[in-house]
């Protein structure tokens, strides 16, 4: 495996159940993978989400928790799947239990099933809640996301997702400056990025790493997560805003 493999390949993504975490571009990143991949899959989420479903070209599939299985059963056996549940408000939609994804992906023969696992209001970085991450008993792989364009930032709440709670994990206070290595913490940490992740395979990414400068810090923050964390193999960098191949590197241990 090298960095000229798909991103599918580079993030063990092809079966099973794939979560996405952290902050800086989950939805870009599964939307990706779902795409890109050549059978038969679902993408979902266990949390609320903006609706994105229907940019994708599948068959998508709304309704309560409770009949989402039923309805995602009676759809075309041919074409991937999106599906959620009724959000409270416009433009948004509520995530499926981890146990209705777990029936859904066991019942309906999807390659893979890709799935927002927790929250970030759009912000570059984050830590985990208490109840974060919501990850299915089947989860296959975790693949924890942060963005290259929080370095050199301040930690404030513009940038960051829980402050507070950044501020243990990684380090630092309010209003210093992120750097690298403060990335690379919260992709280690088992109260970061790692949490809940206990005998999963996990490939972490950094995102938005758009010109050569991202890429050193992204360098860097990836080789403070491979030093601090021995269950992590190696570190995807990406820039997927950018058209084509959305692969920037690999950082391996």
């Amino acid at each position: 495996m090298n960095s000229r493999d798909s991103l599918l390949d580079l993030l063990d993504a092809r079966s099973g159940v794939v979560c996405a975490v952290g902050a800086g571009g989950k939805k870009s990143l599964l939307k990706h993978l779902a795409t890109s991949h050549p059978g038969r899959v679902a993408i979902t989420a266990t949390v609320f989400t903006t609706y994105f479903q229907e940019h994708l070209g599948f068959a998508v599939a709304i309704d309560d928790d409770a009949r989402l299985p039923a309805l995602v059963a009676d759809l075309d056996p041919a074409r991937s799947v999106a599906y959620a549940c009724p959000g409270d408000k416009p433009g948004r939609r509520a995530g499926a239990s981890a146990a209705t994804v777990e029936r859904i992906h066991r019942e309906c023969g999807f390659a893979a099933t890709y799935v927002k696992a927790d929250g970030a209001r759009m912000r570059l970085v984050k830590a985990p809640a208490d109840d974060e991450p919501a990850l299915p008993a089947c989860c296959t792989t975790v693949l924890p996301i942060l963005s290259a364009l929080a370095i050199g930032e301040p930690l404030t709440a513009r940038v960051a997702h829980r402050v507070e709670r950044v501020e243990r994990v990684a380090g630092l206070r309010e209003n210093e400056m992120i750097l690298a290595e403060h990335l690379g913490r919260l992709l280690a940490s088992p109260d970061g990025l790692m949490k809940s992740t206990e005998g999963l395979r996990v490939v972490p990414v950094i995102n938005m790493v758009d010109d050569a400068l991202r890429e050193s810090q992204a360098r860097e923050a990836a080789a403070v997560a491979l030093d601090l964390c021995d269950r992590i193999d190696r570190v995807v960098l990406v820039s997927l805003a950018r058209t084509g191949d959305p692969v920037v590197g690999v950082v391996r241990r």
